[in-house]
């Protein structure tokens, strides 16, 4: 009665956090800030994504998932206790019950070492559901009919193609190109053409205010300032980049999750390819706001694309509203 519940989207880029009766509470980078002299954890969040690439010797920057899944299980309980506390409340007397996401393709000993995190980070009891079942959940889609739907979901770290209904994934694919491959591909495309180094935020705003993912008229075309390190004389230097460039940049990753989408519909048993072909598929995550992307789908496919209404809170949302209906989703929940 007492306990509050929370829906945890734990991204490999962003964690978002979801209050019940409050909506989102939390958004901030899944970024650390820890001391390199004793491991003590100095910033959590939007403070410790605002050091990366600026800190001294005695503090390290981490990202504690990768390709959604924890690579340092201790940052990542940190984290998890940090944004926890906040959503909660410092003080509150009683545990949370908490809904997490996790990539549809993760291993039992994954799955075990989110739950174990969450439980160290002070949850009261903790449930796993699978991102696209969350993603779907939160696009309002009805995942409890009988009738077949499709999402993809593009995070930063993994790309969720699943088809769902009754409650269920009936057919997935679960790759780890997400936004954070499309910024490595903008940092090696700058550095090949330009011999200009470039970070990965500077990568992810080009993305974020030119990109595309088709190319567009001469006319159309947006362009915007890069600064960076020229890698032959070693000083600093301006270049302007053009959209299409950025396009040229990503053509590679958005390829392997054009073919991921492309596998599960091959996969996919008649009767719900058809209910797909009528309802198209929704996409969700922070990938599905790089500008065209819905229509490359539509072009490659031949089935209609849209994107969620506030595509990067869905998997949040999602989560939340599982919590709500447990008793109905219960078998669909991840289990170690």
């Amino acid at each position: 009665m007492f306990s509050r519940a929370i829906g945890i989207d734990l991204g490999t880029a962003n964690v978002l956090v979801f209050v019940k009766g409050k909506g989102i509470v939390l958004n901030e980078p899944s970024v650390v800030a820890i001391s390199t002299r004793d491991g003590r954890v100095k910033a959590v969040g939007r403070a410790a994504y605002d050091m990366l690439g600026r800190t001294p010797d005695s503090v390290e920057v981490v990202r504690p998932l990768q390709n959604g899944v924890i690579s340092d299980y201790l940052v990542t309980e940190a984290m998890l206790k940090a944004f926890i506390a906040r959503a909660v409340g410092r003080f509150s007397m009683f545990k949370p019950k908490v809904m997490i996401c996790i990539p549809a393709g993760v291993t039992s000993v994954e799955r075990r070492a989110v739950r174990d995190a969450a439980m160290q980070a002070g949850a009261q009891e903790v449930f796993l559901i699978g991102e696209p079942l969350a993603a779907a959940i939160g696009a309002r889609i009805p995942v409890d009919s009988p009738t077949g739907s499709m999402v993809v979901d593009i995070g930063g770290g993994t790309t969720e193609i699943a088809v769902i209904a009754l409650n269920g994934i009936v057919e997935k694919a679960s790759i780890r190109v997400g936004g954070d491959k499309l910024d490595q591909a903008i940092v090696s495309y700058i550095k090949r053409k330009y011999n200009l180094l470039i970070g990965d935020r500077t990568a992810e705003e080009l993305k974020i205010r030119i990109g595309s993912a088709l190319p567009l008229d001469p006319e159309e075309e947006l362009t915007m300032e890069v600064r960076g390190r020229d890698q032959v004389a070693g000083l600093p230097r301006t270049i302007e980049v053009h959209t299409n460039e950025v396009v040229e940049a990503i053509t590679e990753p958005l390829e392997q999750i054009v073919g991921a989408v492309r596998k599960v519909l091959e996969r996919t048993p008649p009767e719900l390819a058809s209910d797909i072909i009528d309802r198209g598929m929704v996409m969700t995550g922070g990938g599905a706001l790089v500008k065209h992307i819905d229509e490359l789908l539509t072009q490659v496919t031949g089935i209609p694309c849209f994107v969620a209404d506030n595509p990067l809170a869905c998997v949040a949302m999602g989560t939340g509203m599982a919590l709500e209906n447990l008793e109905v989703l219960r078998d669909s929940l991840s289990d170690d």
